[in-house]
């Protein structure tokens, strides 16, 4: 068994080979290191510009929305299986942020409640959007940060959300 650590949140995970993601917040496995190899961005200390202040809290607002989002159609869903991907992203989305809560040195999100439709089609559509738009604004936030760990984060970040797409995608094509 080895343990590996995730550059990104400071996550563990244990094993006998390094995972494909970070199962706590999705970054993909270059972001994964051996456990002795690792200093996590959100253990290190940076000082971090007004702009890139301004993209962390409009993430912050983003993932807590999207957290919120995904509870909601995880209780609308009415297979098993779409229920606990729901549950799983929204864990993700939450763990996205907190990692920023982190880099900021603020206090935890505090969870909010977000409606959803009751249709399990809207739901995957408006997932897509959701995850579209973040993609794409985390990769000009990757593209506008200065801060060597900030960048990382939203380059990290933008990945996972378009992984979240081609998730969704999959169901749409069943």
């Amino acid at each position: 068994m080895k343990t590996y650590i995730c550059q990104i949140c400071g996550d563990a995970y244990i094993g006998t080979e390094k995972p494909h993601d970070c199962p706590f917040c999705g970054a993909t496995q270059n972001f994964i290191k051996l456990g002795s190899e690792a200093y996590p961005i959100v253990n290190q200390k940076e000082e971090i510009g007004e702009l890139s202040k301004k993209n962390l809290l409009e993430t912050l607002e983003l993932e807590k929305t999207a957290n919120a989002l995904y509870l909601c159609m995880a209780n609308k869903a009415d297979k098993y299986e779409i229920k606990a991907m729901y549950k799983r992203l929204a864990k993700v989305e939450l763990e996205h942020a907190i990692i920023v809560t982190k880099l900021l040195g603020i206090a935890r999100p505090e969870p909010k409640e977000e409606l959803c439709s009751d249709d399990m089609l809207e739901n995957f559509q408006k997932t897509i959007e959701l995850e579209d738009t973040a993609t794409n604004l985390y990769a000009r936030f990757a593209k506008e940060a200065v801060e060597k760990n900030v960048k990382i984060f939203f380059t990290a970040l933008s990945q996972v959300e378009r992984g979240h797409i081609e998730l969704i995608k999959s169901y749409l094509s069943e």
